[in-house]
C-alpha cells in the first residue's frame, strides 16, 4: 500500500493538530509518557530483538552479495551488547532533563505596564527519515515527546521488522497517557518519503538520519527546513610537540571504538616533525587493530622502515580520493603536515587542510600547547573541534543531552549533537495594559521606551 498524497496530508495534518495538544501538556504528563515507554520497550524485548535478528538474517545475505554496504550491519544490529539497554536509558536520560519548553532567555520592561519575554517553545512537526538505526525510533520518541514536539517517523527497508515491531509498542506506549496518539506516527510505507517531503504546510523540520544519498535527495527535494549533515568525514591532527600515550589512545579511539559511525576518524594529518617518532607508534597501534593505512609518500616511506612485512603489508598508498571519503570501516588516510616555518604555520595547514576536505562535523587537534589548541579550535569550520580528546565524544548522550535525534552541520539554529534545546525554538511575548505602539513619538504627548533589562527569573 502507498502512501497516497492525499494520506500524506492527513498524516501531516493529524500532526500537526497533535503538537498543538502537546505543547500544553505538562511537563509530568509528558515524563508519565516516557516511563510508559521506557516500560514497553523493557517489557518487549525479546520479540523486538527477535525481529531484529529476522532483519540482521536479511541485511547480511545482501552485505555479502554486494548489495548491502557492511556498515550497515553494525549500525542495524540492536543485539550488539549494551545496545539495547543505552537505548532503554537514553530514554530516562532524556525524562530526567530539564525541561527544555517554557524556559524565559530574556525579559525587558518596555514601559511601565508592558512586558516583553522570549520564551522557548516546541518548533511543532518533525518529519525524521532515517535507514538501518531501529533504535532511533525509540529516541526520537523520547526527545519529540519531552520537547512537545510531534514526531512523524520513517524507517528504511533494512530495519523494517524491527521497526514495525518498535513502532507498535511505542504507539500502545504513548496511547495510555496524555500524549495524543498521533504525535508520534509510523509510516511504514517505502513510497512514502516524496509525499510527505511536499508537506510544508504542516510539516515545520526534516531530519534525515543515513547516507549522505539520502540526505541530499532530502535537501534538493522539499522546501521544508532540513537539519542534519551528509558525511561524517572527521580529521585528526598531530602536532609535533604531541604526546606518544595521548596520541595512540586519542587516535586509536577515534577510529576503531566504532568504525561505522559519523564521528569516527578518517583523515590522520601528521606533523614531518613526529613522522619517525609518534607517528610509527600511533600507526603500530591502528594497524593491530586491524586498521589500513592510505599513506601519503612522506609516511608511507616511514612506515617502510619502521614495521615488519606483516604490519607494512596493511599500508597502501593513497589517492586524493581518499582525504574526502567517508569509509565507515577500518581504513584511514594520512598525509604529512609540512613544517616551513613557525609551529603555527603548520596548525594553519592543517586548517587549511580541514576547511577544505571536512564535512564540518567533528576534527581535533593532539598537541601540548594550548596556544595552538586555541588557534586550531578557533580556526576550524566544523559543529566539533577538540584537543586531546577522542572525535568519538561527538555524542548526544556523551555531552549529556541524554540522547539525539543526530548531528547538525548546519550554522544556522542548532548545529553539533541536536538533543532537546535543539528542538526548541523560541516565541516573543508582550504582556501590557492597553498600550499602542503610536503612543510612542517624539514631541507633546509622545511616551519614551524604557527598554530596561530585568530578571530572567522572578
Amino acid at each position: 500500500m502507498s502512501l497516497t498524497d492525499s494520506a500524506a496530508v492527513d498524516v501531516a495534518r493529524s500532526a500537526s493538530l497533535a503538537s498543538r495538544h502537546l505543547a500544553t501538556l505538562s511537563n509530568s504528563a509528558r515524563n508519565d509518557a516516557l516511563t510508559a515507554l521506557h516500560q514497553a520497550l523493557d517489557r518487549n524485548r525479546d520479540a523486538i530483538l527477535a525481529a531484529n535478528a529476522r532483519d540482521l538474517e536479511a541485511a547480511t545475505k545482501a552485505a555479502n552479495s554486494g548489495s548491502l554496504n557492511h556498515s550497515v550491519l553494525k549500525r542495524l544490529d540492536l543485539a550488539r551488547p549494551g545496545k539495547y539497554d543505552d537505548m532503554l536509558q537514553g530514554i530516562l536520560n532524556v525524562r530526567d532533563l530539564e525541561d527544555p519548553v517554557g524556559k524565559v532567555t530574556l525579559r525587558t520592561l518596555l514601559d511601565e505596564g508592558l512586558t516583553l519575554e522570549r520564551v522557548s517553545c516546541p518548533i511543532g512537526v518533525l518529519l525524521i527519515i532515517f535507514e538501518a538505526r531501529p533504535e532511533v525510533i525509540a529516541n526520537i520518541a523520547a526527545l519529540a515527546i519531552k520537547s512537545g514536539n510531534a514526531a512523524i517517523l520513517k524507517g528504511g527497508k533494512e530495519s523494517m521488522e524491527s521497526f514495525v515491531a518498535i513502532a507498535n509498542v511505542v504507539s500502545e506506549a504513548i496511547a495510555g497517557s496524555q500524549v495524543p496518539v498521533a504525535s508520534v506516527q509510523l509510516v511504514k510505507t517505502r513510497d512514502a518519503v516524496s509525499s510527505l517531503l511536499a508537506q510544508d504546510s504542516f510539516i515545520d523540520l526534516v531530519i534525515p538520519r543515513g547516507s549522505n544519498e539520502l540526505v541530499r535527495y532530502v535537501k534538493e527535494n522539499t522546501k521544508i527546513p532540513v537539519l542534519g549533515h551528509a558525511d561524517g568525514l572527521c580529521s585528526a591532527y598531530l602536532h609535533s610537540d604531541a604526546k606518544v600515550d595521548t596520541a595512540v589512545k586519542v587516535i586509536v579511539d577515534s577510529k576503531t571504538d566504532y568504525p561505522a559511525a559519523c564521528n569516527a576518524l578518517e583523515t590522520l594529518l601528521v606533523n614531518e616533525g613526529v613522522l619517525e617518532t609518534v607517528f610509527p607508534a600511533v600507526a603500530k597501534a591502528l594497524l593491530a587493530k586491524g586498521v589500513s593505512l592510505r599513506c601519503d609518500p612522506a609516511s608511507q616511506a616511514v612506515l617502510s622502515k619502521t614495521l615488519t612485512a606483516d604490519q607494512f603489508a596493511q599500508v597502501q598508498s593513497a589517492t586524493e580520493a581518499d582525504y574526502d571519503t567517508e569509509f565507515l570501516d577500518l581504513v584511514l588516510a594520512v598525509k604529512t603536515i609540512s613544517v616551513t616555518g613557525s609551529p603555527a604555520s603548520a596548525v594553519e595547514a592543517a586548517v587549511e587542510h580541514i576547511n577544505t576536505h571536512s564535512s564540518k562535523h567533528t576534527d581535533i587537534i593532539l598537541t601540548e600547547s594550548r596556544e595552538l589548541a586555541t588557534l586550531f579550535m578557533n580556526s576550524i569550520d566544523s559543529a566539533g573541534v577538540f584537543w586531546n580528546a577522542s572525535s568519538r565524544f561527538a555524542d548526544g548522550m556523551r555531552f549529556g543531552f541524554g540522547t539525539e535525534v543526530g548531528i547538525s552541520t548546519n550554522k544556522i539554529h542548532s548545529r553539533g549533537p541536536v538533543g532537546l534545546e535543539g528542538l526548541t525554538i523560541y516565541k516573543y511575548l508582550i504582556r501590557g495594559n492597553g498600550h499602542g505602539a503610536g503612543d510612542y513619538h517624539d514631541g507633546v504627548g509622545g511616551r519614551k521606551y524604557l527598554h530596561t533589562n530585568l530578571p530572567i527569573s522572578d
